[in-house]
């Protein structure tokens, strides 16, 4: 029988620019906004990719003609890059105005890889607000805005730092965190993290490694941070770091007995997400 659904893919946005960034705003992030445009041959229509619309919507066409598409959404298939092109391919075509509120299980077709201009870089711009889901000119009713509160209510306080390429310091209650999503395949960041594990280097001034997550075939390293540390205070100490931790990454030595011990207690502190 001949398959009608895409098959499951392991790394969805592979090959996109700035996949990690992708993973971030997916799973992570709680509101942001990132450039991307589509090619000429469904076109060239620049796309604000979004982490959250309101009421999961997938995707959004703004009445100022701004395409917006949603990434925390639940996917239909098992390919979260052909889901999110059959929205967004479906905002392309539905008049201003109008959201797409659901979006059936999709047969193989286009993914993002085939609709978005990959040259243009993925520019990821985090928000205190989720004020951009609205075009400028729309009237600010005291029901919108009170909507507006609650939604932005529930934003964790989150930056991007520019210490490192997809890198986000975050406030969780009481606690600060550093969640950093690797562009690497999973064994070559686990095996890095092995290693400096190994030799009490997996920490850095302000910083201790704490587990990880795995989410759309990328591993996102998770540190504790100071208590009280905002996130400019942890771009020096990013940057002291981040030589070490490419060095881990790019070796190819086999792991000694300690590195292997090590790799073992990593797994104990994995969360995938999705």
């Amino acid at each position: 029988m001949a398959r009608n659904t895409p098959d499951f893919v392991l790394r969805p946005f592979e090959g996109l620019p700035g996949e990690p960034d992708w993973v971030a705003l997916k799973e992570l992030v709680p509101a942001a906004t990132a450039t991307a445009r589509t090619t000429q041959e469904h076109g060239a229509r620049d796309v604000l990719v979004t982490t959250v619309l309101p009421t999961a919507w997938p995707a959004l066409h703004r009445a100022d003609g701004v395409v917006l598409l949603a990434l925390q959404t639940v996917g239909s298939s098992g390919d979260a890059s052909r889901d999110l092109a059959a929205s967004l391919l479906e905002a392309l075509e539905v008049e201003p105005g109008t959201a797409v509120e659901t979006v059936g299980l999709p047969g193989p077709g286009p993914r993002l890889q085939d609709v978005l201009d990959l040259s243009v870089p993925f520019e990821v711009t985090v928000h205190e607000s989720f004020s951009y889901w609205l075009a400028p000119d729309t009237e600010r009713t005291p029901d919108l805005v009170a909507a507006m509160e609650e939604a932005d209510a529930g934003i964790i306080d989150t930056r991007k730092l520019a210490a490192a390429e997809s890198a986000y310091w975050c406030r969780m209650g009481a606690r600060e965190f550093l969640r950093w999503a690797q562009p690497h395949d999973e064994q070559v960041v686990l095996d890095a993290l092995a290693r400096l594990h190994a030799r009490r280097a997996s920490g850095f001034d302000g910083g201790k490694f704490v587990g990880y997550f795995r989410s759309s075939g990328l591993v996102v390293p998770v540190w504790e941070l100071a208590r009280g540390s905002e996130a400019e205070d942890v771009e020096a100490p990013l940057a002291a770091f981040a030589p070490s931790f490419a060095e881990a990454l790019a070796s190819t030595e086999p792991l000694d007995a300690d590195e292997r011990r090590a790799r073992a207690g990593l797994v104990a502190r994995q969360v995938t997400l999705r």
